[in-house]
């Protein structure tokens, strides 16, 4: 198994464990054709793997594109078409770990037509919540963050908004939020202080949710028993 690279470059390069030939060819592993890919966003690579670990599924491979599309909605669909097309060959089915992500359906549409399934909502906030509950909370004065982000909130948040050089636009930024959520899918003490540290400097009141994967440890487990 490739060791999980770390925040940095999950955030810029994303990651990519699926093996080559040589490995799947090697004594009990399964065959290429018989393995079945996630392309996920490179937020989610840490709790992808624990997941397929803790259910056993082995025969996953995964590929991550940058976590930093987060920001960029407008590309992530033509990332995951790409990474589609690299790697159908080589799978015997490919499913494709985002939400809509800010596309508009535009990656929804793409998957369709690529005959690939996707992990349904329209964000990854709201699968770790769970659909339907975070449907009906309808917080939508709520900014949130996940393990991932409250790592990498000055990569993701602080710089891209220009905070770090002009403060002063925290307000016009997050004047109508009331409250940071972090989502923890892990009960680290030491992110919960560091979310509280991001709520402190976004000027918000702090909530913490213990969500776990939270729906998407089932939509994995259902696609492959499919």
């Amino acid at each position: 198994m490739a060791t999980i690279p770390d925040d940095q470059t999950l955030t810029e390069k994303g990651f990519d464990a699926a093996p080559d030939t040589e490995a799947d060819t090697r004594p009990g592993m399964v065959p290429e054709a018989e393995r079945l890919l996630v392309i996920a966003c490179g937020a989610l690579a840490r709790e992808i793997i624990a997941i397929r670990d803790a259910s056993g599924l082995s025969h996953i491979d995964l590929t991550c594109l940058p976590a930093i599309l987060h920001n960029h909605p407008d590309r992530i669909t033509g990332a995951v078409e790409d990474a589609v097309q690299k790697h159908k060959g080589s799978h015997a089915r490919i499913f494709v770990a985002y939400a809509d992500c800010g596309t508009g359906g535009q990656l929804r549409t793409a998957c369709d037509r690529l005959g690939v399934e996707m992990i349904d909502g329209p964000h990854c906030y709201a699968f770790y919540e769970g659909l339907t509950q975070f449907a009906e909370r309808d917080d939508a004065t709520s900014f949130y963050l996940t393990d991932f982000l409250v790592r990498q909130f000055d990569a993701f948040v602080w710089k891209p908004l220009g905070l770090d050089r002009h403060p002063e636009l925290r307000d016009m930024y997050f004047g109508n939020y009331r409250s940071l959520v972090y989502q923890a899918q892990t009960d680290d003490p030491e992110l919960d202080v560091r979310a509280r540290i991001c709520a402190d400097r976004l000027g918000l009141r702090y909530e913490r949710r213990l969500t776990g994967y939270g729906d998407l440890g089932a939509a994995l487990r259902d696609w492959v028993r499919d």
